[in-house]
C-alpha cells in the first residue's frame, strides 16, 4: 500500500511539473495549411518557445508580459488568429513597429523606419501560396496574440495517409 501511495505521489508530481513546463516554457502546436510551405508543412508538430518574447500574462487589470522582448524581423512566430483565438497560425515577421510598409501586387516592400503601426503591432507574412491567413487578410497582429517563436519541428506526419504510414522521419527535430 505504501509503495502504491509513493508511486501515485511521484506520478502526480511529474504530471504537475509537465503541465507547468508545457504551459509556461514550451508548447507543441500542430501546423494546418501551407502558409509557410516548404519551411513548415501541414502535419508538422512545432515546438514553440513561450518565453522568447516574454511570458504572456492576463489579469482582470489587463494584458502584460513578464521579461518582455520585441519580436525581430524574420522570426517565425506562432500567434493566435485574432478572429478565432482557438486557431494558432505560423508566419514570418516582416515588419516591426515603426516600419513603413506598402503592398505592390504580391510583393511587400519595407523601405525604412517611419510610422506605420502602433507600438505593439507587427506585420506577419505567410510565404506559401493559396488561401493563407496572415496580415494581408488579418491586418496588423497585436503583441497580445503572439504566443512565441517557433524553434523546431519535433515530428511530422502526413495527414492524408493512415496513421502507420504517414510519418516523415526527414522532418524530425528539424531546426527552424
Amino acid at each position: 500500500m505504501r509503495k502504491t501511495a509513493r508511486f501515485l505521489m511521484a506520478l502526480m508530481v511529474a504530471l504537475v511539473l509537465m503541465l507547468c513546463f508545457r504551459s509556461l516554457a514550451f508548447t507543441i502546436y500542430h501546423v494546418e495549411g501551407q502558409g509557410l510551405s516548404p519551411l513548415l508543412t501541414e502535419g508538422d508538430r512545432v515546438l514553440v518557445n513561450r518565453w522568447s518574447y516574454g511570458l504572456r500574462v492576463g489579469s482582470p487589470l489587463g494584458y502584460g508580459r513578464i521579461m518582455a522582448r520585441p519580436v525581430k524581423r524574420g522570426d517565425i512566430v506562432a500567434f493566435e488568429n485574432p478572429r478565432n483565438t482557438a486557431q494558432v497560425l505560423f508566419c514570418r515577421c516582416k515588419a516591426v513597429p515603426g516600419d513603413t510598409i506598402s503592398h505592390q501586387g504580391k510583393t511587400l516592400i519595407v523601405p525604412g523606419r517611419s510610422t506605420c503601426a502602433k507600438d505593439d503591432f507587427y506585420w506577419m507574412d505567410a510565404i506559401g501560396t493559396g488561401n493563407t491567413l496572415d496580415s494581408r487578410t488579418l491586418g496588423f497582429i497585436s503583441e497580445r496574440f503572439i504566443i512565441g517563436r517557433a524553434i523546431h519541428v519535433v515530428y511530422s506526419r502526413d495527414p492524408a495517409k493512415p496513421f502507420w504510414q504517414g510519418w516523415r522521419p526527414d522532418r524530425t527535430l528539424l531546426p527552424l
